[in-house]
């Protein structure tokens, strides 16, 4: 860690950060909330988590959604506190790195992020690969592991070819994608609500104080924190966003609200409809996969009919497709300010001249996701789903490093005022040690060789994949100390877009 003396954040708002390149003011509010969305997948994230939630605690499923966006609204205020003093596209990577210092810096805020991000595009593009060989009626290439594969790898290929032509493109795309999501969503809950379903909905579905267990309990909120995760990248475009010190957390705060709202009615419509026994419908039926790895196409048919339901599912695949593209503009800017930071090497700063994106970046991750999905596919098709599960531990961890960073950032202003004191420092602490928590709650869960699909010399492959990748990231980051020596000898000074004052 870095020696040198603890350091806050000057009282008054700074100068810009230095410019990277990128096109600045091409990115408006509308933007801005379009893209943290879609990165969410509010689609396929509740079609595939929905079902898990209602298995373990019934129908205290809306209580759950509602607890598990406690810790991710607290975090979201950290995230524009943060923004507001430094609209760097590293977000986290710089903002750890002034916090606590350059190794913590690339490996919390740089590594875990990207590694997290790379795995999520993996696995949304298989999902969306194999949603789109469904609908097109090709079942049976959709069944083959390696059809599916290069159907995903051509998905991630199109998407960076997306990616690489600019923002103004991207979100034009994500405009289309995000509305048929919402579309398909509100309508299926319409439709449920409309029919007289198993159960009426009732106000008691909320109570925070329902829950018969703990273990059920924490297991429920864990799985709704992997349903609210992405709506960060929003930030990584902060550069390039008008009014970038209130737009891009505005645009936080607007987006996950927006999927607090969706999530709800969704999950209550969905309940009501086909209750949560363990026969038939019901979303407590762990036995029915479809039931319960995957709401939407499973009540889809009965709710709208056969016709309409292909909507749903069409929304699903476009789900996954979105947040594919939004992680890749998100990555390839984080890179890019690893990079002019000295963290990584010059190649990720390279910025298109016509295009004005990270030309490398943008190619360089969406190769990496390729390979990771062809990676995790030739060792067994299982590994994919572990990986998905895995992502949850990296959430959590880099989430409550950022908590903690914004409320040791900002120790010297918290007196200033309530405002400063509330926004600044409680709520962010709040939020980053419910992170942690989740954090080592899951990973005293995983070390049951029994968690996930795979395992490996008697540990669990979700156990291996989520610390695993810590301890890799650590290797690595050894690795390179001596490649970049000045941002590791003094890496906070080489984050210059801050102004510092000492304690």
């Amino acid at each position: 860690m870095n020696p040198d003396p603890p350091q806050t954040l000057a009282p008054t708002t700074t100068s810009p950060p230095p410019s990277k390149g990128l096109r600045s003011g091409s990115v408006g509010l509308l933007a801005s909330v379009a893209l943290g969305l879609s990165s969410v997948a509010p689609a396929y994230s509740i079609a595939v988590t929905l079902g898990f939630v209602t298995v373990a605690v019934g129908h205290l499923a809306p209580a759950a959604l509602l607890l598990g966006f406690v810790p991710i609204l607290l975090t979201a205020f950290a995230f524009r506190e943060l923004n507001k003093e430094m609209p760097d596209c590293g977000t986290t990577f710089v903002w750890t790195t002034r916090a606590f210092g350059p190794s913590s810096g690339w490996l919390l805020g740089g590594w875990v992020t990207q590694f997290a991000t790379v795995t999520a595009m993996a696995a949304l593009s298989q999902v969306g690969a194999g949603y789109l060989l469904d609908l097109l009626g090709l079942d049976s290439l959709a069944s083959d592991e390696t059809a599916l594969a290069v159907t995903a790898a051509l998905l991630i290929g199109a998407i960076t070819v997306i990616a690489y032509r600019g923002l103004q493109l991207a979100a034009v795309v994500q405009y289309v994608l995000l509305a048929l999501q919402l579309v398909a969503l509100f309508g299926f809950g319409a439709a449920a609500l409309a029919r007289h379903g198993a159960l009426t909905p009732s106000l008691a579905w909320f109570d925070p104080f329902g829950f018969d267990s703990f273990g059920a309990f924490a297991k429920a909120v864990l799985l709704c924190l992997y349903i609210y995760w992405g709506w960060d990248a929003l930030l990584t475009v902060n550069e390039e966003t008008r009014d970038s010190e209130r737009t891009p957390g505005r645009a936080a705060l607007i987006s996950t609200l927006v999927l607090l709202v969706t999530y709800l009615f969704t999950a209550v419509a969905a309940i009501s409809f086909a209750g949560t026994g363990t026969s038939g419908l019901g979303l407590g039926n762990a036995g029915n996969a479809g039931n319960a790895a995957d709401v939407l196409s499973a009540l889809g048919p009965p709710v709208l009919g056969t016709a309409l339901a292909k909507g749903v599912q069409l929304a699903v695949c476009v789900s996954a497709i979105s947040a594919l593209l939004t992680c890749v503009v998100g990555s390839s800017r984080a890179t890019l300010s690893m990079s002019v930071h000295g963290a990584l090497p010059r190649a990720f700063a390279r910025i298109h001249p016509r295009h004005r994106t990270p030309s490398f970046g943008t190619v360089f991750m969406g190769a990496a996701a390729a390979v990771l999905l062809a990676a995790l596919t030739w060792l067994s098709p299982a590994f994919l789903g572990d990986a998905i599960l895995s992502i949850g531990l990296l959430i959590a961890l880099y989430y409550g490093v950022t908590g903690l960073a914004c409320a040791w950032l900002f120790r010297g202003q918290l007196r200033r005022s309530r405002r400063d004191a509330l926004l600044k420092g409680v709520l962010p602490l709040a939020g980053g040690l419910m992170m942690l928590a989740a954090f080592v709650r899951s990973a005293v869960d995983m070390t049951d060789p029994s968690y996930g699909s795979t395992s490996l010399f008697g540990v669990g492959g979700v156990l291996l994949l989520g610390i695993g990748s810590v301890l890799l990231g650590l290797v690595v980051m050894l690795a390179l100390r001596h490649r970049f020596r000045p941002f590791f000898r003094d890496g906070r000074n080489a984050v210059t877009a801050l102004t510092v004052t000492e304690d």
